[in-house]
């Protein structure tokens, strides 16, 4: 197991919640996982149908963790692909002309509240408002739902959880267009 600072998995309790609201979405899905850490989030996502996931994560000591439990648990479930960059994630959406992706995942370190908000613009200013990504953000408890969502105009909180330390939210544009 990796240790560094600001690097914490997500919970097996908020996993569960959250894979749970997110299973709709996830059969031959695109998923964007942002601050990837462990990878745990876009390994779940690949071996509950998703067909592309990217994880992005810039720590070397962490993307060296992340990496290896690539490589032990083999996640890649068939018709599936795995794809790990050692990138700063803030700095792979400013060179995205676009961002295709069905689902995001945003699970910066706490602390490090700009990171979210900066990730959470560049987001805004570069999807495809016509198929927009499902998002999910994993910040501090402390956050409150409107200091979340006011750099996402349109977007609304849909699902919300709470737990200890932790909240997990899944956001939505509000008038997503109907497939």
């Amino acid at each position: 197991i990796v240790d560094a600072i600001g690097l914490r998995p997500s919970t097996d309790r908020v996993r569960e919640t959250v894979f749970n609201w997110l299973n709709p979405y996830l059969n031959q899905s695109k998923v964007i996982d942002l601050f990837a850490g462990t990878g745990i989030l876009g390994m779940e996502s690949c071996s509950r149908g998703a067909k592309e996931t990217l994880l992005i994560e810039k720590n070397p000591v962490v993307f060296r963790g992340l990496h290896n439990n690539l490589e032990k648990l083999k996640p890649n479930p068939p018709n599936s692909v795995i794809t790990a960059l050692a990138m700063d994630a803030l700095l792979w959406l400013k060179n995205q002309d676009s961002i295709d992706a069905d689902l995001i995942f945003i699970d910066p370190p706490f602390e490090q509240i700009n990171l979210l908000e900066e990730a959470l613009l560049l987001i805004n200013a570069k999807t495809k408002m016509d198929t927009p990504p499902i998002i999910y953000v994993e910040s501090s408890s402390k956050l409150d739902n409107e200091t979340i969502i006011r750099y996402l105009p349109g977007w609304i909180v849909e699902k919300q959880l709470t737990a200890g330390a932790v909240r997990a939210n899944i956001l939505k544009l509000a008038q997503a267009p109907e497939n």
